[in-house]
C-alpha cells in the first residue's frame, strides 16, 4: 500500500470575504474578462459567434459575480450577530429588468459599456433591451414592493422579500382590432441569470385532509393536521443590492414541486396522465400570477398559492432561528413580518399553527409572538378588493387553520363583549367570520386583529381606513392605526430611466441626490434662471424624442415631440377613469373640428395599461380608447393638433421610457378611491405636472410641490359621498352640459366604432344611468382645468419653472423616506452595515 497522506483542506477566507479578485473588479478590463469567461465556460460560446442574448447573459453573470461577495457577507454577518430582519410578504414583486439597475448600483455602467464595445456593441442600451421583464407582478402593489426592497438594501436594513416564483406572469397584452388580447408571458424562456436556487432549503406545505386531537407525553391536549396532499416549495434567491453600499438583501421566491413527481405504478398500468398528475397539480401553484378567480377552481388555486408561499416563508424564518440556536420565543426580536395587503394574511393562522402544533407552545404565548411580529398594510378601500374566502372552500383546503381562526375570533369577540356589552351589531361588523349571506373568512379583519400596526399608504387613505373602512377597529385600538405614505426609488425612476436629466443634475448639484432625494431642493435657486430653464426643457425634449421614436417603431404613428405629452398609464379600471380622459379628448377633437381651438395646446395623448381578463367594462374602455385613436389619427384636421396613442403591454420597461418623456400626468381617479398611487410620484420626479383630484397621494403631492404647480379639479371625497347619499342621477346633468351632449351623441352614433352604434352602448348606459365613479359629475370641471393646462403650456418659461419645482420638491416621495418611516415606527429595525474585509493571503 502506498503511504497515507493527510488530505488537503480548503483554506477559507477571513470572515466577510468571499471575493475572487478576478471576479470582483470594477474596471472595463475586469468586466470584459468576466464576460469572456462566462461566454466560454457558462454558455459554451466563442465571442465571434455570440448573439446579443449571449452577451446579455455573459454580462449578467459577470455582474452577478460582483453581487455574490456582498450577498454572502450579509448572510454571514447576520448569522454571526443576530439582528432584526424585515420579512416583506407580498404576492407580487414587479422588480423590472435587473441588469441596468445592478450596473447602476455597482457604479459600473461606463465600464460595462466599454467592455461591450470590445465585443462590437456600440451602445449599452442594445444589450439592456434584450432582457425580458420578470413576470412577478402586475401593478402598483408589486412595484411598490420592489421599490421597498431596493430602499431597504440602500438604507442597509437587513430584509428578505418573500413571494412566488411565477413561471408565467399575468399575461402579455396585444391589441387586435382595438381589443385587448391576452397571451402567455413566457418570461423565463431565455433563462434568468439573476436567481440562485436552494433546493436543500425546500419546505413541505400541506393542503386538505383532516385534523385529529391527541394527548402528548405530558398529557397536554394537542391537535395534529393530517393533510391530504403536499407540495414542496423550493426557494430561489434574487440578490437585491443597495446603492453603493455592501448590503445585498434578498428576494426569496418559492417554486412549487410535487412531493412525488412520478407514479411508476400508474405509468406501468397505462395511466400515463395519472403518472404525472400530482406533479402537474403541485407545480400549478407557481405557474401563473393571479389565476382567474371567476371560477371555483380559480379561487381554490389562488387560496392555495397564498398559503403555499406564506407557509414556506414562515417555516424558513423559524428554521433560521433553529439553525442559529435562537429560542422560538425570541421570534419577534429577529423577524418583523409585514403583510403587503391581504394576500399574505393567512400568515396569522399559519404562524399560530406552527407555534402551537409544531413547536408546542401554549395559546397565549403563541398569540403574543404572532401579534408582536406581524403588521399589515392596507392598499384599498374598494370592498371587492378586501379578500373573503367562503367557509366551505377554506375549510376543505385548510381545516386546521379554520379551527384556529374560529378560536382567534371567539377570544377576540369575547374581549369586545366585555368592552361593549350587548352590542351585537358591533360584533357582526368586527367578526373575522362574516355571518351575512354566504359565510366567509374576512382576511382584512384577521390581519387587523392580529397585527401590532395597521397602516394606510397615503394621508387621505389612512384617514379613510380609520374613519370609513375600519372605524370600529380604530375605536377599539387607536394606537394600532398609522400612516406611511408610499414612495418610489429615485435610482430606477430617475437615475436609470432618465439619463439626460441625471446628467443635468450631476452638473448642477452633484450626484448626492441619488441617495438623498431631498437634495433636489437645491434646484429651486434656478427657478428664475432662463438659461437653466431652457436646458431643463431640452432634457425633457430629448426623452420625448426617444419615446416618439419608440412609438413610431411600434405602431408606425408619427407624433410631434414638441407637442404636449399628456399621459395616463396605469391599470385599466373604472375608478381610475380612463373613460373621463377619453371623453375630454373627444371634446378637444370636436373643438378642433368646429374651429374653436385657437388657444388649444397641440397634444399627444398617451394611454397604457392592462385590464383584468374577466373585467368586461375595463376591456371595453381599452376598445374605446383605441377607437378614438383610430379616428383621430386618421383625420387630417387633427394634423399638428391632436394625436392619441395606446401603448400595448405596459410594464416597468416601458415605464422607464414614458415617465421621463411626460409633460402632463393624468391622476384623475374618483376622490376617495385611490389608496395612494405611485405613478403620480414617478411623473413628478421627472418634471411632469399633475392634473388630478384630491385623491390618494395627490393630496400630499400638491402640498409638497405647491398648489400653484398642480392642476386641481373635481369633487372632494366628502362631496362624492354626499352626492351618492343624496341620490346621484347622472342623466339629469346631461341637458345642462351641451358640450358633453355632443360628445356622447358622437359616441352613440358610432363615430369611433366604424359606424357601429351598439359597440359602446354598455359604456354609455353605465355612464348615463349609474355613473358609479362620477365621471359626468366631474366632466365640466375637468375640461375647464384642461383649458388652463393649454394656457400655461403656451408660456414656456412658466411651464418649465413649474416642471422644475415639481422635481425639486419630490424628496418626500422617495421610497427611502417610506422605509425610514416603517423602520422607526412599525418594524423597529435598525441599519446593519456590512463590512467586507479581505485577507486574500490567508
Amino acid at each position: 500500500m502506498s503511504e497515507q497522506t493527510t488530505p488537503r483542506r480548503l483554506q477559507l477566507p477571513t470572515p466577510g470575504c468571499y471575493a475572487d479578485p478576478d471576479r470582483s473588479g470594477h474596471t472595463a478590463d475586469d468586466v470584459f474578462d468576466g464576460m469572456a469567461e462566462h461566454l466560454f465556460y457558462t454558455l459554451g460560446k466563442l465571442a465571434p459567434t455570440a448573439s446579443r442574448h449571449d452577451l446579455y447573459l455573459a454580462l449578467s453573470h459577470a455582474v452577478r459575480d460582483r453581487l455574490m461577495t456582498r450577498y454572502l457577507a450579509g448572510i454571514e454577518a447576520i448569522n454571526a450577530t443576530p439582528t432584526r430582519v424585515v420579512a416583506y410578504l407580498s404576492a407580487e414583486f414587479l422588480i423590472g429588468p435587473q441588469l441596468g439597475n445592478n450596473l447602476l448600483m455597482l457604479g459600473i455602467q461606463d465600464a460595462a459599456a466599454e467592455a461591450l464595445r470590445r465585443f462590437g456593441i456600440d451602445h449599452l442600451e442594445e444589450i439592456l433591451e434584450v432582457e425580458e421583464e420578470p413576470g412577478l407582478g402586475n401593478g402598483g402593489l408589486g412595484r411598490l414592493a420592489a421599490c421597498f426592497m431596493e430602499s431597504l438594501a440602500s438604507l442597509e436594513i437587513p430584509a428578505t422579500g418573500y413571494g412566488i416564483r411565477y413561471e408565467f406572469g399575468i399575461f402579455d397584452q396585444l391589441i387586435r382590432d382595438g381589443w385587448q388580447v391576452e397571451i402567455t408571458d413566457k418570461w423565463l424562456k431565455g433563462g434568468w441569470p439573476w436567481e440562485i436556487p436552494h433546493p436543500d432549503q425546500a419546505c413541505f406545505v400541506g393542503f386538505g385532509g383532516r385534523t385529529e386531537s391527541y394527548r402528548d407525553e405530558r398529557g397536554n391536549y394537542r391537535v395534529r393536521w393530517i393533510p391530504e396532499e403536499h407540495a414542496i416549495g423550493v426557494p430561489h434567491d434574487v440578490p437585491v443590492l443597495g446603492y453603493r453600499v455592501n448590503t445585498c438583501d434578498r428576494l426569496r421566491l418559492w417554486r412549487a414541486d410535487a412531493s412525488e413527481s412520478f407514479d411508476f405504478y400508474a405509468f406501468n398500468i397505462g395511466d400515463y396522465y395519472g403518472a404525472v398528475e400530482e406533479k402537474v397539480g403541485s407545480e400549478t401553484l407557481s405557474k401563473v400570477l393571479y389565476p382567474n378567480d371567476g371560477t371555483d377552481e380559480g379561487r381554490r388555486l389562488r387560496l392555495k398559492q397564498q398559503h403555499f408561499f406564506v407557509s414556506c416563508s414562515l417555516q424558513d424564518m423559524l428554521r433560521s432561528l433553529d439553525q442559529r440556536g435562537i429560542p422560538i420565543q425570541e421570534f419577534p426580536d429577529h423577524w418583523a413580518v409585514q403583510l403587503n395587503d391581504t394576500h399574505p394574511a393567512i400568515a396569522v393562522a399559519e404562524l399560530m399553527r406552527l407555534l402551537i402544533d409544531d413547536k408546542h407552545l401554549e395559546w397565549d404565548q403563541a398569540w403574543d409572538i404572532t401579534c408582536r411580529s406581524v403588521a399589515y398594510t392596507n392598499h384599498t378601500l374598494l370592498p371587492e378588493a378586501l379578500e373573503k374566502w367562503g367557509l366551505p372552500l377554506f375549510g376543505s383546503l385548510l381545516p386546521r387553520h379554520l379551527e384556529l381562526i374560529y378560536e382567534i375570533n371567539r377570544r377576540f369577540l369575547q374581549m369586545v363583549r366585555l368592552r361593549y356589552p350587548g352590542n351585537e351589531a358591533l360584533l357582526r361588523k368586527l367578526s373575522i367570520i362574516d355571518e351575512e349571506g354566504t359565510k366567509a373568512v374576512r382576511m382584512a379583519n384577521l390581519a387587523t386583529v392580529a397585527s401590532h400596526h395597521v397602516n394606510g399608504v397615503a394621508a387621505l387613505h389612512s384617514e379613510l381606513v380609520r374613519t370609513k373602512l375600519f372605524p370600529e377597529f380604530a375605536e377599539l385600538w387607536p394606537e394600532k392605526f398609522t400612516n406611511v405614505t408610499n414612495g418610489v426609488t429615485p435610482r430606477r425612476w430617475v437615475a436609470l430611466s432618465n439619463p439626460p436629466l441625471r446628467q443635468l443634475l450631476a452638473e448642477t448639484i452633484g450626484e448626492g441626490w441619488v441617495a438623498d432625494l431631498d437634495q433636489l431642493r437645491q434646484l429651486e435657486q434656478y427657478q428664475d434662471d432662463s438659461n437653466f430653464l431652457e436646458r431643463w426643457e431640452q432634457t425633457k425634449l430629448a426623452s420625448k424624442r426617444q419615446l416618439a421614436n419608440y412609438i413610431h417603431r411600434q405602431s408606425g404613428l408619427l407624433v410631434d415631440p414638441s407637442s404636449l405629452f399628456d399621459v395616463q398609464v396605469k391599470r385599466i379600471h373604472e375608478y381610475k377613469r380612463q373613460h373621463l380622459n377619453a371623453l375630454q379628448v373627444i371634446a378637444q377633437y370636436l373643438r378642433i373640428k368646429n374651429g374653436q381651438a385657437d388657444h388649444m395646446a397641440p397634444r399627444t395623448v398617451i394611454f397604457g395599461g392592462k385590464a383584468a381578463p374577466g373585467y368586461y367594462m375595463a376591456k371595453l374602455i381599452i376598445r374605446f380608447l383605441n377607437g378614438i385613436a383610430e379616428t383621430v389619427n386618421a383625420d387630417p384636421d387633427m394634423d399638428g393638433r391632436l394625436r392619441v396613442v395606446f401603448l400595448p403591454d405596459y410594464n416597468v420597461k416601458l415605464g422607464e421610457r414614458v415617465y421621463p418623456a411626460s409633460d402632463l400626468s393624468e391622476q384623475i381617479s374618483t376622490a376617495g378611491l385611490e389608496a395612494s398611487g405611485t405613478g403620480n410620484m414617478k411623473f413628478a420626479m421627472n418634471g411632469a405636472l399633475t392634473i388630478g383630484t384630491l385623491d390618494g397621494a395627490n393630496v400630499e403631492i400638491r402640498e409638497q410641490v405647491g398648489s400653484e404647480n398642480f392642476f386641481l379639479f373635481g369633487m372632494t371625497e366628502t362631496e362624492v359621498a354626499d352626492l351618492h347619499t343624496e341620490g346621484y342621477r347622472p342623466w339629469e346633468l346631461i341637458p345642462q352640459m351641451p358640450e358633453l351632449q355632443q360628445v356622447l351623441k358622437l359616441v352613440e352614433q358610432g363615430h369611433f366604432s366604424g359606424g357601429d352604434g351598439d359597440l359602446f352602448r354598455p359604456l354609455l348606459e353605465n355612464l348615463t344611468g349609474r355613473d358609479p365613479f362620477c365621471v359626468l359629475a366631474d366632466f365640466n370641471d375637468y375640461l375647464r382645468v384642461q383649458q388652463q393646462v393649454s394656457a400655461v403650456w403656451g408660456d414656456r418659461k412658466t411651464w418649465n419653472r413649474m416642471s422644475l419645482l415639481n422635481s425639486a420638491r419630490t424628496g418626500f416621495f422617495s421610497s427611502d423616506r417610506s422605509i425610514r418611516d416603517y423602520a422607526s415606527r412599525i418594524w423597529k429595525a435598525d441599519a446593519f452595515p456590512v463590512t467586507i474585509s479581505c485577507n486574500l493571503d490567508g
